[in-house]
C-alpha cells in the first residue's frame, strides 16, 4: 500500500510541475510577442464598471433659448434626468442606434417648416423612436392624440392612421409646435405645451402669473419633460463624454425606398407585397400606417406605399 502511495503521490508532483513549466513558458511566450491593441470585448469585460456624478454642461440651451442654469432648482432638474439618462444604459444606446435611423428623416422636416432642430429629441422622449401608443390613445413617434391628428389633416380611421407615417406625422407635429410658439412667444414652452396642451400650459402661467416654463411650478410629467428632452439632447450629442461607446456599423440606418402610387382597392397586401419581391412583414414594417391587411379606398384617393430599394433585405422564395 505505501508503494502505492510514494506511486500516486510521485505521479501529482510531475502533473503539478508540467502544469507550472507550461504556464511559464507560456507567460514568456506572451511576454516575448508584440503589444496588441486589447479588442472591444476585452475592454468590455476587463473594464472596471463605476458609477460617478456626471458634468453639467456650463451652458445649454433649448432651441436657442438659455437655460438659467445659474437657478440651483433648474440645474438639479438638469443633473437628474442626465443621470436617470446616462445610466440607463440600454435604453440610452437604443436611443442612440434608433436616432442615427430616424433623424435623417425627421431633421430635414424640420428644417422645411422652420422648426428648430432641437425638436427632434421631443420625438425622442415622446416614443423612444418607435410606433407607441400611450394608454390615452397617442400613437406614433409624435405620440399624437386622434382628434389631434383629425384636426391637423392626418387621416385616422380602422384601414389608414397616418399618425403612424412618419413623415405626415412630423409635418403635422410642426403645424401643432408653431401655433403653439406663435401663442407663447417661446420654443421652450412650446415643447412643454406639447405635452401638457396649450390650455393647460397657459392656465399655469395665468395663475401663477408667470411666462418662462423654468418659473413656472407644474406636474411631475411637464415640470420634467423640457428636462429630459435637454438630456437626451446631451447625451445624443455627445455620447463618448456620457460613456457610451460604439462603432458606425453598431446603429441602425435608414433603409432607402421608393414611392409607388397606388389608387385603387388593394383586396391583399400580402398578394400585393409579392409583386416586389418582398413579403407582408417587410411592407408593413415600411408602410406602419396602413392598419388592415387591405386598402378599402372607395373615395380612389391616391396613396404613396413605400416598398424598399433591392438589396437591403433576403431575396424572398
Amino acid at each position: 500500500m505505501m508503494n502505492v502511495r510514494n506511486y500516486i503521490l510521485a505521479g501529482g508532483v510531475a502533473v503539478v510541475a508540467a502544469v507550472f513549466i507550461n504556464a511559464v513558458q507560456a507567460d514568456e511566450a506572451v511576454s516575448e510577442s508584440p503589444a496588441a491593441k486589447p479588442s472591444r470585448e476585452t475592454v468590455m469585460t476587463t473594464d472596471p464598471y463605476t458609477v460617478k456624478a456626471v458634468d453639467i454642461p456650463k451652458n445649454i440651451n433649448f432651441a436657442g433659448e438659455a437655460v438659467p442654469l445659474e437657478d440651483p432648482d433648474v440645474m438639479e432638474r438638469l443633473d437628474r434626468e442626465l443621470l436617470v439618462n446616462t445610466y440607463w444604459q440600454s435604453n440610452a444606446l437604443l436611443l442612440i442606434k434608433r436616432a442615427n435611423k430616424y433623424f435623417p428623416v425627421i431633421e430635414p422636416i424640420l428644417k422645411e417648416e422652420g422648426v428648430p432642430d432641437d425638436f427632434k429629441y421631443l420625438a425622442v422622449i415622446e416614443s423612444a423612436l418607435t410606433n407607441a401608443v400611450s394608454p390615452a390613445g397617442a400613437r406614433g413617434f409624435w405620440q399624437i392624440l386622434k382628434g389631434t391628428a383629425r384636426e391637423y389633416g392626418l387621416e385616422v380611421n380602422d384601414n389608414v392612421d397616418e399618425r403612424y407615417h412618419l413623415e405626415k406625422a412630423t409635418r403635422a407635429a410642426c403645424q401643432y409646435l408653431k401655433k403653439s410658439k406663435e401663442r407663447f412667444g417661446s420654443w421652450t414652452l412650446a415643447a412643454a405645451a406639447y405635452n401638457a396642451g396649450q390650455y393647460g400650459m397657459q392656465k399655469q402661467l395665468d395663475r401663477q402669473k408667470v411666462d418662462n416654463y423654468y418659473d413656472v411650478l407644474l406636474g411631475q410629467e411637464t415640470g420634467r419633460y423640457v428636462f429630459r428632452i435637454l438630456a437626451l439632447k446631451e447625451i445624443l450629442t455627445d455620447p463618448e463624454k456620457y460613456g457610451f461607446h460604439f462603432e458606425d456599423d453598431d446603429l441602425y440606418t435608414h433603409i432607402p425606398t421608393k414611392k409607388m402610387a397606388v389608387d385603387t382597392v388593394v383586396n391583399d397586401f400580402a398578394d400585393f407585397a409579392k409583386k416586389f419581391d418582398i413579403n407582408y412583414k417587410i411592407l408593413k414594417i415600411h408602410n406602419p400606417w396602413l392598419r388592415e391587411g387591405h386598402l378599402n379606398n372607395a373615395s380612389r384617393k391616391e396613396y404613396f406605399i413605400e416598398i424598399p430599394e433591392e438589396g437591403y433585405y433576403p431575396q424572398q422564395k
